[in-house]
């Protein structure tokens, strides 16, 4: 993501997220999959609230979405669409990691180049650790316990200790970037990927060591911005700017292909249990990708959601895709974006169709 200024959101969070790796067989996931054009937009939730908007993020256990809205994370309820929870105090902010085992979640402060702490059962600020210039997109990797900050200004990441008190103490270290880090994602198995979006690129980080183990070119894909992971068959889905999703081996950095998708994506997500990917982009379409069995990538369906659209928090447990947005005036002369309306800000909720 660039800064908080966008009128869209992410992606993990995004996203973005990283969900746990599956353990269907191939013929499981089969008949779990929506499949065949099966996606619909089932209902829109009237959200509302003062902000622009970035990435999401589903907490499954509790059914709730993170939303990040500038200055405030608004919390809401999956199936009611209410807010049940407002985390104060996080200037600019970009995404949200969840770190379930502990009950916390670390929200990144692009404004504050900071991270806040906050009880996700309660909604109470715990503390804040410093990060570098302009953190956006942040994830948890599970298998090293810890935090990921990406730093869009300073070309970095900041590493944080999960586990320690929120303070300059809790950072393990910081590590640099050969570019500008946009999304990313971990296997959950020590590696943690995300895209270089100046360099069209990927880089591989190993968190424990808290080093870059790769570099690798994303192949016909421009401008990588949202990026999902299918942790199993070890496939990375990049969304790039040049409107193709790219798709690569998370072993060997090859690019096994690219398919369209459209324009102004910036949030990506893997279903586990269906076997697609998803591309969320801001011309009001969210692009359902899957694997045949001849080891191709295809469109399998294109969604219409809502212009601005172009973020999305993906929910495995129900299959549901939940996209923010706002209704948009027409850009004003010299602005970059168009101006969401206030008070318009919605939830474009799509999922299986009901049969």
């Amino acid at each position: 993501m660039n800064t908080p200024q966008r009128w869209s959101i992410a992606s993990l969070a995004i996203l973005f997220a990283v969900f746990p790796q599956s353990g269907a067989t191939a013929a499981e996931e089969a008949k779990a999959s929506p499949g065949n054009g099966a996606y619909e937009v089932a209902r829109i939730f009237q959200i509302g609230g003062d902000g622009r908007w970035d990435y999401a993020i589903c907490d499954t256990a509790a059914r709730r979405i993170y939303l990040t809205r500038q200055t405030h994370v608004q919390v809401v309820d999956e199936t009611s669409g209410q807010v049940v929870a407002d985390l104060k105090d996080t200037p600019g902010c970009h995404g949200v990691a969840l770190v379930p085992e502990l009950g916390r979640a670390f929200v990144s402060n692009g404004q504050g180049g900071s991270v806040s702490v906050f009880d996700m059962k309660t909604g109470n600020a715990i503390g804040t650790t410093p990060a570098g210039k302009n953190p956006d997109a942040i994830l948890y990797d599970s298998a090293s316990r810890r935090v990921l900050a990406f730093n869009g200004k300073s070309h970095d990441v900041t590493v944080i200790d999960a586990t320690a008190a929120p303070g300059p103490t809790a950072v393990a270290g910081q590590i640099s970037l050969e570019g500008k880090p946009e999304f990313a994602a971990t296997d959950g198995a020590g590696h943690v990927f995300v895209n270089l979006e100046d360099k069209n690129a990927i880089a591989v980080i190993d968190p424990m060591v808290m080093k870059v183990t790769s570099v690798w070119k994303v192949e016909g894909g421009d401008e990588p911005s949202g990026l999902a992971i299918d942790a199993r068959h070890h496939h990375l889905f990049a969304g790039c700017g040049n409107e193709v999703m790219a798709i690569l081996d998370s072993q060997t950095g090859k690019t096994l292909g690219t398919v369209p998708i459209g324009k102004g994506v910036d949030a990506c997500g893997f279903d586990p249990g269906t076997g697609e990917a998803f591309a969320s982009c801001g011309d009001g379409t969210l692009t359902v990708v899957k694997e045949d069995s001849a080891g191709k990538f295809f469109v399998e369906q294109t969604v219409k959601t809502r212009r601005g659209a172009r973020t999305l928090a993906l929910e495995p447990a129900t299959h549901t895709i939940y996209l923010p947005t706002a209704e948009l005036a027409d850009a004003q002369a010299g602005a970059k974006r168009p101006t969401p309306k206030p008070g318009t800000f919605m939830l474009v909720v799509v999922a299986p169709a009901q049969k």
